[in-house]
């Protein structure tokens, strides 16, 4: 009996003597394993959300951008909407559906073959064309507030020929509706969170 209890405190000691070393997890924090390198930040957003100090158009904006292709492309000289473009905006009808707090702007764009007002005209028909799709797949129209042509001022790729890149329109959300005077800053997150777990749960 006494030899069994020294063996299994030398075991013991050799198993404490392996974790001796400082960088061990042993002798380190709890969790420092699951720290990604920001400690605190997820509190601080909400913090920042619930206090107003935070815009939450923005947030929207990046989590938009994140999770839907906020563009669609053209054929030449073109302002309809191929198979591949109706995908991608029944994709934003759906996200744009779930918040209805959010206001949206789409802005056409066309490469730099043709006249300056003949492009802009175009812009404005690919913009418009947008709207009118997103409108049929249950976007309440109030929700689009404006439909901007840029025209061939503001391409992606600068070339003087045909560039289905710069033939595109940009879907972006423009801010919030009007805040209720009842309602207070942080409880718009609480808002928007609840209709996108609802939508999700449908």
């Amino acid at each position: 009996m006494m030899k069994r209890r020294f063996f299994l405190l030398g075991a013991a000691g050799l198993g404490l003597g392996a974790c001796a070393g400082p960088d061990h997890p042993f002798n380190r924090e709890a969790g420092i394993e699951t720290d990604e390198g920001a400690f605190g930040n997820p509190t601080m957003h909400n913090t920042l959300v619930h206090t107003g100090k935070l815009n939450i158009a923005e947030i929207m904006s990046r989590r938009f951008d994140a999770e839907v292709p906020s563009m669609v492309n053209f054929a030449f000289d073109s302002a309809r909407l191929d198979a591949e473009a109706q995908a991608i905006l029944r994709r934003q009808a759906h996200w744009m559906k779930q918040f209805p707090e959010l206001r949206f702007r789409i802005y056409g764009h066309t490469d730099l073959v043709g006249s300056d007002a003949y492009n802009m005209r175009l812009g404005q028909r690919r913009a418009n064309a947008v709207r009118d799709y997103l409108v049929r797949q249950g976007v309440a129209r109030e929700s689009i507030i404006a439909t901007v042509s840029r025209g061939e001022r503001q391409p992606l790729i600068v070339t003087q020929g045909r560039e289905p890149a710069n033939r595109r329109t940009v879907t972006e959300i423009a801010g919030m509706i009007r805040r209720h005077p009842t309602v207070m800053h942080g409880q718009y997150a609480q808002i928007l969170h609840r209709d996108y777990v609802r939508s999700a749960a449908n």
